[in-house]
């Protein structure tokens, strides 16, 4: 989160970090695809149709 959002926005006000952060994590919970969920996004793993292979 740092390296991806807050280092690049370099916020100014504690209001503009919590609309910066709150628009991060909506991006990375539903639009970022995530490698160990098999490229879905955490939102689709969720609340979707549970796909995924059990591991273990």
């Amino acid at each position: 989160m740092k390296y991806d959002d807050i280092y690049l926005h370099a916020y100014a006000t504690m209001r503009e970090l919590k609309a910066g952060l709150a628009r991060y994590f909506a991006f990375y919970n539903t639009l970022r695809p995530h490698q160990s969920l098999e490229d879905r996004t955490p939102d689709a793993v969720y609340f979707g149709s549970g796909d995924m292979k059990q591991v273990a």
